[in-house]
């Protein structure tokens, strides 16, 4: 099936709630330690003890589209019968010239066909048509399937916050990972 991805406005799709969750078995379990000449940081894949479920019921804010704290949010997404399945949403880091994804969506049932990386696409050419240096997103480092899925798609790690969610995030394995794509020096230059 062929999918169309489509621009979703925000007078008309502002505050839809996005049902992100997760249900995972491995972790990236973030070790940082001190040493004489500085710090030593190691990320390693492990599995959990039990799977380990995250819903969007647990979070006091549901992840929503066009936030009214990001004022030149652009949002994605394709729908099929008029339902939503699949959104992206961009806003633009003017200060650092960059382009953060801060929200990437698809449905549990139409995963896995894809659409993520379609969605991925349409932002890389949005950073490469707008000369931004980098595309920049975070997810939990409990995330494994959205980890692999942006170094799949030729992201980087860029960096953490050990105590974004909450002060225990090394000791419950949820860590904020900071994930960026550069684009070429060719495609930038154009």
């Amino acid at each position: 099936m062929e999918y169309k991805i489509i621009y979703l406005s925000k007078g008309e799709w502002k505050g839809t709630a996005l049902p992100i969750g997760y249900t995972t078995d491995k972790y990236y379990d973030v070790k940082i330690n001190k040493t004489n000449n500085g710090f030593v940081i190691g990320i390693v894949k492990k599995d959990f003890p039990e799977p380990v479920t995250h819903t969007p019921e647990e979070y006091d804010f549901p992840d929503r589209l066009y936030e009214d704290y990001r004022e030149n949010a652009c949002a994605r997404g394709i729908l099929i019968d008029g339902v939503l399945i699949a959104a992206v949403e961009t806003e633009p880091e003017t200060w650092s010239n960059r382009l953060r994804i801060t929200e990437l969506w698809v449905t549990e049932s139409h995963q896995r066909r894809g659409i993520g990386h379609a969605l991925i696409e349409t932002v890389k050419a949005q950073a490469v048509r707008e000369r931004r240096r980098a595309v920049i997103l975070e997810t939990q480092s409990c995330n494994v399937n959205a980890v692999d899925f942006y170094l799949h798609e030729g992201f980087n790690l860029i960096g953490m916050d050990s105590c974004c969610y909450n002060n225990g995030d090394l000791s419950r394995k949820e860590v904020r990972l900071e994930f960026g794509w550069f684009p070429d020096n060719e495609s930038y230059q154009k």
